[in-house]
């Protein structure tokens, strides 16, 4: 498995540096958003990072420790030499700084074995020049480094560091059970700070994530995993350093090599989990179980507490727990896939199209729980509304107060799937105001507003209802903190003020010039 892992690990790195080296921004058939970074088969590059980090360290120690034939451990060498430069042409700053931790605590172990204490000097060596010859060579790694602290010497401005203020206050608020397991992007409208105007998907810090998502509660669950590994890695560590195959002058075990170089990886990614969210990614999140369970069994060797013999009866018990959760799991899985299908087929399809409607449909009927299918339809349906269905065919002709009827109604099935997002109540709004019935759209627009009181497309929202009453010195403020929030792209408050001004404007002059009177008859 560790091989397995290891030669994975290069291939996906001769990826990344290839990535790199042709500025390459693909990923198999799909574009990338991270420019001049390799990536791998990652879209993230920071998620290729915490992959990496987790094997290097034991693609390092099987070379160094590991009881292997000698072309083995030069295949093995060479593929660690190739996943630390894959970490580096990630420009990963978290896996960077994990890294380099997982190095130094794997070359301080090695200080304490006689036997290995000069190889690893010397790797250590190769290791720091390649380092400074990289920096040297490379602007791009150059510019990264710089940015991990601030000219006056304290770290580095980073958006992620916004997002951990709202995930602490949604603990504080939330101590015992949190807001709900992978609710943090959704509850983060509630406490969204003014800098942050885009979907942040997770607080970028699993600890944080953590406690926000499960509270007091799951996060002792979580900690006590990683605590009860930790004693039996320690137990095992102090067996394998004592066990017989050191008598004798060999100085090798691939015992010792996994032991050392999966904790370490470990080590890595927990550090990593201050600054990003590879817990959350399935690709890291299995890879690190894997490891985990791995070093648990390692316990065997330590005591003879954990061997027993499945006998007749634990084989049926555990074959009919996995023939169980196959049946429970299998139509689950199979309808989420189908689901994925078609959403995907709908992204793909035109924007707010008839096409795109029916697609969505097809997924929601499979997974009628999805409130942001639910969402997006009801969007779809406003548009087609806005613009009379004119523009979109097989709605030729269609009365746009039945397209907003139609909005509304999914609009309301996304308010009582996820009571917590904002844009239901601000479009349910709107088509209120579309409809001709202002005075019902106050209510939800003033929720909208609670729910997500820094987002500057509420806050147009607010400002457009204003002007459809024609009260034009209300909807000023709004706009204009709109425009405070979001200054680049926000057409609809740029516009819309530039209409105010000049309404207001108007009416200022024609009260300051009132009519003359008519004089005596």
């Amino acid at each position: 498995i560790a091989f397995t892992l290891i030669f994975l690990a290069l291939a996906i790195s001769a990826y990344a540096i290839f990535q790199f080296l042709k500025d390459s921004d693909y990923v198999w058939g799909f574009i990338k958003p991270y420019r001049h970074r390799g990536s791998g088969t990652y879209i993230c590059p920071n998620h290729l990072g915490g992959f990496l980090e987790l094997l290097l360290p034991l693609a390092m120690a099987y070379a160094m420790t590991g009881r292997l034939k000698p072309v083995t451990r030069v295949l093995v060498g060479y593929a660690a030499l190739v996943i630390l430069a894959g970490i580096a042409v990630t420009l990963s700053r978290g896996a960077w700084v994990s890294t380099t931790l997982a190095l130094a605590l794997f070359f301080g172990a090695l200080m304490f074995r006689r036997q290995h204490r000069f190889p690893a000097l010397a790797l250590a060596a190769v290791v720091v020049f390649a380092g400074v010859f990289a920096v040297a060579r490379s602007d791009y790694i150059d510019e990264r480094l710089k940015q991990l602290v601030s000219p006056q010497g304290r770290p580095g401005e980073d958006m992620r560091v916004a997002l951990w203020g709202p995930a602490w206050q949604m603990w504080r608020d939330h101590l015992f059970w949190g807001v709900g397991p992978a609710h943090y992007d959704t509850r983060f409208r509630g406490y969204r700070p003014e800098a942050v105007q885009l979907t942040p998907d997770r607080a970028h810090n699993d600890y944080l994530n953590t406690l926000a998502d499960w509270g007091l509660v799951g996060t002792v669950l979580v900690v006590s995993a990683w605590v009860l590994l930790g004693v039996g890695v320690a137990q095992t560590w102090r067996s394998r350093r004592l066990a017989p195959s050191d008598i004798g002058g060999k100085t090798t075990s691939n015992k010792y090599a996994f032991l050392l170089g999966a904790t370490l990886g470990l080590v890595a990614l927990l550090a990593h989990s201050f600054v990003d969210f590879n817990m959350h990614v399935p690709a890291n999140a299995i890879l690190v179980v894997t490891l985990m369970a791995l070093l648990s069994a390692h316990l065997r060797f330590a005591t003879e507490r954990f061997w027993f013999r499945a006998r007749l009866w634990t084989n049926l018990a555990v074959s009919l727990a996995a023939v169980g959760a196959a049946v429970y799991l299998g139509p689950r899985a199979f309808r989420q896939a189908a689901e994925f299908v078609w959403l995907d087929r709908a992204e793909k399809a035109p924007s707010f199209s008839t096409k795109q409607i029916a697609l969505l449909k097809r997924a929601f009927a499979l997974d009628p729980g999805n409130p942001f299918t639910a969402y997006k339809i009801g969007e779809a349906l406003r548009r087609q509304s806005q613009e009379g269905g004119e523009h979109y065919e097989g709605q030729e002709g269609m009365d746009y107060r039945k397209l907003a009827s139609e909005a509304m109604r999914w609009f309301r099935i996304g308010m009582q799937l996820n009571p917590w997002d904002s844009r239901n109540y601000a479009q349910y709004g709107w088509c209120l105001d579309w409809l001709d019935r202002p005075g019902e759209a106050a209510a939800y627009f003033q929720r909208a507003e609670e729910l997500d009181p820094n987002n500057y497309y509420n806050l147009d929202n607010i400002g457009l209802h204003y002007v459809s009453l024609g009260e034009y010195a209300a909807a000023r403020p709004w706009f204009e903190r709109s425009a405070r929030l979001e200054w680049v792209g926000n057409d609809i408050a740029t516009a819309y003020l530039k209409i105010i001004r000049g309404r207001l404007l108007e009416s200022a002059t024609n009260s300051a010039n009132p009519a003359p009177s008519p004089g005596p008859k």
